[in-house]
């Protein structure tokens, strides 16, 4: 595919060209892609749309790039002013010969309402005072019964100059957006954020075959399951969920990540059915959910049920043969439960080994802040500052050092050049696809490497997308300390508990850390508020820290006003 713009151009007119039109350059640029990438996989009206868009009038394909970006599908003309597209009508008119664009369409009550503002509404219908006063919601209500047919916007504003028009293609446009970038929550905006430099891409080899999509068959199945999630925002009947769960059972799915929303889907659906107490509906969704924690999920609705005894048959399933560190912990829980429900005896639980505990008064704050900030504050010394990093410094120093095993090429990683990390990173296979990568990485720990690794990485990364590295907090100063006061033995443990289940172990690091750079030791603290108790990925972070001779420990606050502060 390739779009002819101008004819022999000065470089200052291209400049002045490329300003004015910078949006419409970057949606040809995408249309290039996809067409380099998807030729085998277009359906007609794409393959016609590809065909046509490049021989329209600049006006045309301007305007209807300006369209896409914004709110639709109705559209005002009064509302499609652009100095560099000129009269909106004349542009629209090729648009509306391809049937792209209904330059009449028929319009709810509710669009009226959407497209115009109150004082607007109020020269369209002849209000009362009271409702004149009333609030455009209320309004809306109260106009519905007697306007409860759509019709064509000359006959609800006869005397308007105004032209309202319908974007009959967004919904193949929303799929071309589909296809570059493989999901619905990044727009065309990302070209404009990295042309101007404020969002920065780690630059990936990709091929042609780099696409996020193999067949039709999976696009249908994006789709579809971008559809059952809408719906279940606002479902309301049990006969649709109970139809809806084998019938995303039954969408065929041969890729990792595209599996994987398939899966988070069915938990859910599991969790809406709790909600509302369904445990049979619940369980049938769990059943044939394979997304991390969908078996304790199951356990849970199977005790909620009363059906005691398949809970506990299945919790012994899953202490046996864990899922993950969390899916031990809940079980660890459910189960002497589980047995005084069934009259088994329950067996004393051994303690694992205990974390230092501190407690402490200080001074009632006269300004709202976190009790982060105030333990901060109150116990930074000269010689041992304290900082605030919780999930920050080490998921940092993690990306840094593992920065090119992370960004592998691989294939069904990286699709489009506005990744911020690879599409199976919280997939279970996604270790064991860089392994060797990654004892790569990890085994420059062992010979003090690694400091000059990570320094090169925040130097020469500075600002790039990172699913693990937090910018806003590293700074030169903190790393050093850091480098200089954590022992590379404990980074590898770190690391490699990380790798171990990247989704829940990216969080739950305690809040504060402390350094002494003149000694080159640290600790970690975690910090809890009155009435605030550990979370499960806390518990199991500190845990795991205790286990392994981290120095770690856990502050509780109480609030004094007059009482002096005591400081650890």
């Amino acid at each position: 595919m390739h779009t002819v713009i101008m004819s022999d151009p000065t470089s200052s007119q291209q400049a002045d060209f490329q300003r004015r039109f910078y949006y419409l350059l970057n949606f040809e640029r995408a249309l290039e892609w996809l067409a380099d990438r998807y030729d085998d996989l277009w359906a007609e009206d794409e393959r016609v749309f590809l065909r046509e868009f490049p021989v329209l009038p600049l006006a045309s394909r301007a305007l209807l790039v300006r369209m896409l970006m914004r709110v639709g599908p109705y559209f005002r003309a009064s509302k499609l002013l652009y100095d560099e597209i000129g009269c909106p009508l004349e542009a629209l008119a090729p648009l509306s010969t391809l049937g792209w664009v209904n330059m009449n369409p028929p319009l709810t009550l509710d669009e009226i309402f959407s497209l115009h503002t109150k004082p607007e509404l109020k020269k369209i219908f002849s209000l009362t005072p009271s409702l004149a006063a009333a609030r455009k919601s209320e309004l809306h209500d109260s106009l519905l019964p007697a306007y409860p047919e759509a019709r064509v916007y000359r006959e609800w504003h006869p005397g308007a100059s105004d032209v309202v028009m319908c974007l009959n293609i967004t919904a193949l446009c929303e799929r071309l957006r589909l296809m570059f970038f493989g999901n619905l929550r990044q727009s065309w905006a990302e070209f404009v954020l990295a042309d101007l430099g404020i969002v920065r891409y780690e630059r990936v080899l990709l091929e042609r075959s780099s696409r996020a999509f193999q067949s039709r068959a999976d696009i249908d199945v994006f789709l579809a399951v971008h559809a059952y999630r809408d719906m279940l925002d606002t479902i309301d009947d049990l006969t649709s969920i109970e139809t809806m769960i084998p019938e995303i059972e039954a969408l065929p799915c041969d890729h990792g990540w595209l599996n994987q929303r398939r899966q988070k889907l069915l938990y859910r659906v599991g969790q809406y059915c709790e909600r509302l107490r369904h445990w049979d509906m619940a369980l049938a969704a769990y059943s044939v959910c394979a997304f991390p924690g969908a078996r304790h999920r199951r356990m849970r609705a199977l005790e909620q049920a009363g059906l005691y005894n398949d809970a506990y048959a299945l919790a012994l399933q899953a202490r046996s043969n864990p899922e993950s560190e969390e899916e031990s912990q809940r079980v660890a829980r459910m189960l002497p439960r589980l047995k005084r429900k069934l009259g088994l005896p329950v067996e004393a639980v051994g303690r694992t080994r205990a974390v230092e505990r501190i407690d402490v008064v200080l001074p009632m704050p006269a300004e709202p802040a976190s009790v982060e900030m105030i333990v901060r504050d109150a116990l930074s010394e000269p010689g041992a500052g304290v900082h605030y990093v919780e999930n920050t410094l080490i998921n940092s120093l993690f990306g840094l050092l593992c920065w090119d095993a992370i960004f592998m090429p691989l294939p069904g990683a990286f699709f489009h050049p506005f990744q911020r990390g690879p599409a199976d990173l919280h997939s279970p296979g996604f270790h064991a696809a860089r392994r060797d990568a990654f004892d790569q990485c990890l085994s420059l720990l062992d010979s003090a490497q690694h400091e000059h690794v990570i320094r090169l990485a925040f130097v020469s990364k500075a600002g790039v997308q990172s699913p693990f590295v937090h910018w806003g907090m590293l700074t030169s100063e903190l790393l050093e300390q850091a480098l200089l006061c954590l022992p590379a033995a404990h980074m590898k443990l770190w690391f490699r508990r990380l790798l171990q289940d990247i989704g829940a172990n990216r969080s739950g690091f305690p809040d504060l850390i402390r350094f002494w750079p003149e000694q080159k030791r640290y600790e970690m603290i975690e910090v809890k508020g009155p009435g605030d108790r550990l979370q499960d990925n806390q518990a199991r972070w500190l845990a795991y820290c205790a286990a392994h001779d981290m120095p770690v420990r856990v502050v509780h606050v109480k609030w004094a006003e007059t009482l002096r502060s005591k400081v650890v």
